[in-house]
Formats: structure tokens, sequence, C-alpha cells
């Protein structure tokens, strides 16, 4: 599956956003496409367990699109409350 295709390039860009935060003392300057990107990531895998959460849980269908609709939501508001971005405004 393309989560676990995925996953081993996420750990290095982890790994390397470890040292860079350990050894440099300045913010990493990301591009407007560089942040739509990690956004896109982060929801991804939250849905991708939220998935699995869901299934183990037997939460019934139209539980689990509240609480994407609810997820997708909280996403924006937070990324507008702590950023001043309108994260629908991306992908105009």
């Amino acid at each position: 599956m393309i989560g676990q295709k995925l996953s081993p390039i996420l750990e290095e860009i982890e790994m390397t956003l470890l040292d860079f935060e350990v050894h440099v003392a300045q913010p990493p300057q990301y591009t407007i496409e560089g942040f739509r990107a990690s956004i896109k990531l982060f929801a991804s895998t939250m849905l991708d367990k939220m998935w699995v959460f869901q299934n183990e849980n037997n939460i019934t269908q139209d539980v689990r699109e509240d609480m994407a609709t609810r997820f997708g939501q909280d996403l924006h508001k937070l990324i507008k409350d702590y950023t001043g971005i309108d994260s629908t405004d991306l992908y105009k």
C-alpha cells in the first residue's frame, strides 16, 4: 500500500528535520507549496489512523463521516488561527 511505500521517505524527512532543529537556530522557511504538502501529509496520516480506529471500534458510517468532517474543520481552524493562512485557498 502507499503508506508503506511513503513511510521510509517520511521517516527520512523526520530525521532531517530533527537534525536541522538541533543544529540550526532558524526557521526552515518552507514555501507555501511545502506548507500545503505538509498539511496534506498530516491529514492523510490522521485519516488513515482514524479509519483504523473507526474499524476497531465498529463506528457507524454516519459517525465516521461526522468525524472526518469535524477533523477537516478543526484542521482548517487550527491553521487559520496559528498562521493566518486560509487552507481552502492553498489549492486555488
